[in-house]
């Protein structure tokens, strides 16, 4: 099915219980999420779409992380979902919390993405001739490998090994921001986002596939106090994938 232009997947039905939309991370699609939702509590409402340009959604002209985060709306919209709790892994995960700042929504979920987005920015920004050159293939490999897929279960790798398609055009439309926009103002937009979440006091969880460093979890105390971060070890970039189970577990109490 689709929901305003994005493939979709719609189970269960709406009641007293937040409906879950799904967001799936960069050159993957909603398959991600297919274990995750066979462990959700039975019947609840729960939505898994393919961001722009992934899966069996059409290729878009602009992945500005504020137009895909709309078009995520219009779809919110189109399913008739009152206030979800929006799940986001990797770049998806900014998605969720940029949404969470601007639309309302019971909770947002990060699933193994820092917040802090200057240093990101800042080493896009220092090989991007590479990016956009035809040694894109070769750099993705090392981008892949630094997700650590080899950590998860086998069926769990071979769906990380199959559903990845990292075609260059995608992959540099949604890293066009952080390759051409000054790093403070990559910073900036992610400040105002966590400042609303903050001030609205939105629930928010963080699922770390690894330990985060002290100092993280002190800034991102700082930045969002109410924020809850729950470390699945040792799952690498895919937390949700190690322990599709453990994560359900964590949305049946929200």
């Amino acid at each position: 099915m689709e929901l305003a232009g994005l493939a979709a997947e719609d189970v269960g039905h709406s009641d007293d219980r937040a409906p879950l939309v799904f967001l799936h991370g960069l050159t993957f699609d909603r398959t991600m999420w297919h274990s995750t939702i066979e462990h959700l509590d039975p019947g609840r409402r729960a939505v898994a779409l393919d961001l722009p340009g992934h899966g069996e959604s059409q290729a878009w002209e602009n992945y500005d992380i504020e137009a895909v985060t709309d078009g995520v709306r219009r779809a919110v919209d189109e399913a008739g979902l009152d206030r979800p709790i929006v799940v986001g892994h990797s770049l998806a995960a900014v998605v969720a919390t940029v949404y969470g700042s601007r639309y309302p929504t019971r909770g947002v979920v990060n699933v193994d993405q820092a917040l802090q987005v200057a240093g990101f920015a800042g080493f896009v920004q220092s090989i991007a001739a590479q990016l956009r050159s035809p040694a894109f293939p070769e750099l993705w490999k090392q981008f892949a490998a630094s997700m650590h897929a080899e950590l998860l279960p086998d069926d769990a790798r071979k769906l990380v090994e199959t559903t990845t398609n990292p075609r260059q055009e995608v992959v540099l439309g949604y890293w066009r921001e952080v390759l051409d926009s000054p790093v403070e103002e990559i910073a900036a937009l992610m400040a105002n986002a966590l400042a609303a979440l903050r001030d609205e006091r939105v629930p928010y969880l963080f699922v770390s596939g690894s330990e985060p460093e002290p100092a993280y979890r002190a800034w991102l105390a700082e930045e969002l106090p109410q924020a809850e971060i729950v470390v699945f070890e040792g799952s690498g970039h895919f937390p949700h994938l190690a322990h599709p189970d453990r994560l359900a577990a964590l949305l049946t109490g929200i």
